[in-house]
């Protein structure tokens, strides 16, 4: 982001990535269960620097992100997503 921004509008930003972490068998379980999940999944980490030299990792808390969607499996499907989640950015 920061090159882009730089690039594209001339402005100064902070070290910004975003990255995509998308798991291809739970993508493939989601759409199987729900089509349109796609513009709901829970791809996307995003790495920046914070103040005082430190860098923040976030990510979407899958749970949360799939509330609106009425369809039980989509629900463990993400449980187990975020269990994933919170065991990457343990070991970070």
């Amino acid at each position: 982001m920061k090159n882009t921004l730089k690039e594209k509008l001339g402005v100064d930003f902070r070290n910004y990535a975003i990255l995509e972490a998308c798991n291809p068998p739970f993508a493939h379980r989601a759409l199987q269960s729900e089509p349109n999940i796609g513009i709901m999944l829970p791809c996307n980490v995003v790495v920046q620097d914070a103040e005082e030299g430190k860098t923040k990792i976030a990510v979407v808390n899958p749970v949360s992100a799939i509330q609106g969607v009425d369809n039980d499996e989509m629900g463990d499907i993400a449980k187990q997503i975020q269990a994933k989640l919170k065991s990457a950015l343990e070991k970070v």
